[in-house]
């Protein structure tokens, strides 16, 4: 390791880097989180900054799979742009990413979460994740003039990958919204506020974690965001429009919905019937 240059230095050259290449805060916060862990096991082992000295670090940790695959692409981005040392997967292996299948919710217990919510702040973070699959940055990020109320879109400004999409609101949503706008007095144009400007992401967790206690199912946005495709797909909608809805690049990201759908698996007879 080069000991005549610190820590710090090459925090800041990652963080730069990571600007220069568009990254979001969260990405460079992460990032920088996990370098900086790396350089600190680095600096009391006094081992130089080589692949054998990523792959003691990474045997090191004890965590899940894709913890463990945000650390290797934090160092792997570190070696590759700051030290201009890249590193292959050959030369540093690493672990799988786990293929879970998405959790989804019944359209019957989505109703009932959104029945017995008196709230209607509250409803509406329930209904515009479900209603238009956003992801939670997304809700919070949303302003008021991004809803065209003629033609119940709702348009996502830099999204994941700092994208820009159309996705849809339903009707029974615009005229909670319309309710919700006559009844409120915003200091800003985010269409949900908080104390200090737009919504945080921990109330909006906080509220979906009360809700969902009272259907006995832990709910987060990204359930809800599943749960949108899925139903999408069950009732016959392609996949195709799916994927723009959602703002995936590829249809093959949203081809997972197809295996949590049970359109088609209902139609199926148990041999236990033909008995």
């Amino acid at each position: 390791m080069d000991y005549t240059k610190s820590n710090e230095k090459y925090l800041q050259e990652l963080k730069e880097r990571c600007i220069l290449r568009g990254y979001s805060k969260q990405t460079i916060k992460s990032y920088s989180y996990n370098v900086s862990r790396f350089l600190d096991f680095i600096s009391k082992s006094r081992l130089n900054l080589t692949r054998e000295s990523v792959k003691s670090y990474l045997l090191a940790q004890k965590l899940g799979v894709n913890s463990m695959r945000l650390q290797y692409a934090s160092i792997s981005f570190f070696f590759r742009e700051i030290l201009k040392n890249p590193f292959s997967f050959d030369e540093v292996p690493i672990k799988k990413k786990e293929k879970q299948l998405p959790k989804v919710i019944s359209r019957e217990k989505i109703k009932e979460m959104i029945e017995s919510c008196d709230n209607l702040k509250h409803k509406l973070i329930v209904k515009l994740l479900y209603s238009s699959g956003l992801r939670l940055q997304e809700l919070i990020n949303l302003k008021r003039e991004d809803i065209d109320f003629d033609r119940n879109l709702l348009v996502v400004k830099k999204g994941k990958g700092k994208k820009d999409r159309v996705t849809i609101i339903s009707e029974n949503l615009k005229i909670d919204l319309l309710k919700y706008y006559s009844k409120s007095k915003f200091k800003t144009d985010y269409i949900f506020e908080g104390r200090k400007g737009k919504y945080t992401k921990k109330s909006v967790q906080k509220v979906l974690e009360k809700l969902g206690r009272k259907i006995s199912i832990k709910v987060t946005p990204h359930i809800l965001r599943h749960s949108f495709a899925t139903h999408l797909l069950e009732q016959g909608t392609d996949i195709r429009y799916i994927q723009k809805l959602l703002g995936h690049s590829s249809v093959k990201t949203t081809e997972i919905y197809t295996h949590v759908s049970t359109k088609d698996l209902s139609k199926i007879k148990s041999p236990l019937d033909s008995l």
